[in-house]
């Protein structure tokens, strides 16, 4: 399949201090929390967002005013060139249809532009080009050179949302200033930090890119290999393509918590489970998936390293001061990975073993408990078998440390 042709011939690190800062634990108003939680409920600090930080104090300083020539000449720098053109004249310089260059710009995750609008730029010809020239040279068909792009667009607005929140975020907290005026100034100060911030992105792609070179050449097949161990080829992941450790990491009491918070409170909460999450998991070699609210998803390469990050994952929430504890889960088996994310029945199970374990445990199903048997940094405790939507029978199994220190941070 191939575009229709028309040719002629991409935190301080005080971030989690100054939200434990903004969330005291108190155990007077324990009848709100879950009553397996070990850890008493919050007590909230005035919003911070209102009235600025306790030692700055709100800000003085005058109202920022942005006029028309300020964002024009931050619109000039960041798309690269004046808008001149419309997007007949982006399809025709590009060879192709006016359908086929809407798929790509929808598919980047732009809104629609109508035909006498000039919202284009020479960069966007390019970028166009750029990609239909991939299809061109059948290096990528059309619906490949799609996907790309909207992982491209997806991923990158994220990231843009992120950036800017993280920014604003610190100015409030740091300067004093109301969110309104936090967001003015960020606008005004953005061009000094264009180019670091493209520099990162782009260096850290080339890095993440490296790391799935590493995994798809060099692990793969033994990953593969060592999925066959104790298995008969009938279970339901047997034709998926990957072996991966799957691990899911939830909250205790997260719904009853969130109503007792503001939403300052509750955005620093949610940072701080992230952050800890991302940072664990990554020492410990795996991949943060996603993460929903109050659950985090991860993959490693074997079980031993799944194994690992899940205790490490349990220890760093049960003994955090402001995070309740967390139930964790970890299934070695097999997925299919699309769009950045992963599915099957091995997903689906690590899913269900979070709902039954206890606040602080890890639990794993019992052909995952054969892989981990003779490696003595594992205690295994089986448990009797429960009866788990969609799968029958399991017997879950408690994973637990037995020697050496597991995962430690720097």
């Amino acid at each position: 399949m191939t575009f229709e042709d028309r040719r002629e011939g991409g935190q301080p690190a005080n971030h989690e201090d100054a939200a434990g800062e903004a969330i005291r634990a108190s155990s007077e108003t324990g009848d709100a929390a879950d009553a397996t939680a070990s850890k008493p409920v919050w007590q909230l600090l005035p919003d911070m967002a209102t009235g600025g930080g306790p030692e700055s104090g709100a800000s003085n300083a005058a109202p920022i005013e942005l006029d028309r020539e300020t964002i024009r000449r931050l619109e000039r720098e960041l798309l690269g060139a004046e808008r001149t053109l419309k997007r007949r004249d982006i399809a025709a310089g590009a060879g192709v249809s006016l359908l086929s260059a809407r798929k790509l710009w929808r598919a980047m995750g732009f809104p629609n532009i109508g035909d006498d609008d000039i919202a284009f730029t020479q960069k966007d010809l390019g970028a166009l080009t750029t990609i239909i020239d991939l299809v061109r040279q059948e290096q990528l068909t059309e619906d490949a050179a799609i996907s790309i792009t909207r992982a491209v667009g997806q991923m990158t607005d994220r990231m843009v949302v992120w950036q800017i929140e993280a920014i604003v975020e610190e100015m409030v907290a740091q300067r004093g200033l109301s969110d309104a005026d936090a967001r003015k100034t960020l606008v005004s100060e953005l061009p000094d930090l264009i180019e670091p911030l493209e520099k990162t992105l782009v260096y850290a792609w080339r890095r993440q890119m490296n790391a799935a070179v590493q995994r798809l050449a060099l692990r793969a097949e033994s990953g593969l290999a060592a999925s066959e161990t104790g298995r008969d080829g009938d279970e339901q992941d047997a034709p998926l393509p990957l072996a991966r450790a799957v691990g899911f990491a939830d909250l205790v009491s997260y719904t009853s918590l969130s109503r007792q918070m503001n939403e300052r409170t509750l955005a620093q909460l949610v940072q701080r489970f992230e952050n800890k999450s991302a940072e664990i998991i990554s020492v410990g070699g795996g991949r943060l998936v996603k993460t929903i609210g109050d659950e985090v998803l991860y993959i490693a390469e074997s079980p031993e390293a799944g194994a690992e990050i899940s205790l490490a994952l349990a220890k760093a929430f049960s003994e955090d001061e402001f995070l309740p504890a967390a139930r964790c889960s970890l299934v070695w088996g097999r997925v299919l990975s699309r769009l950045g994310d992963i599915y099957g029945p091995t997903v689906n199970l690590a899913a269900r073993l979070t709902a039954l374990a206890d606040p602080g445990e890890v639990l794993v199903d019992s052909g995952t408990a054969a892989t981990l048997a003779a490696n003595e940094r594992f205690v295994l405790t089986p448990h009797e078998p429960r009866q788990v939507r969609g799968f029958g029978e399991v017997q879950p199994v408690t994973l637990a440390r037995g020697t050496g220190t597991g995962i430690v941070l720097d």
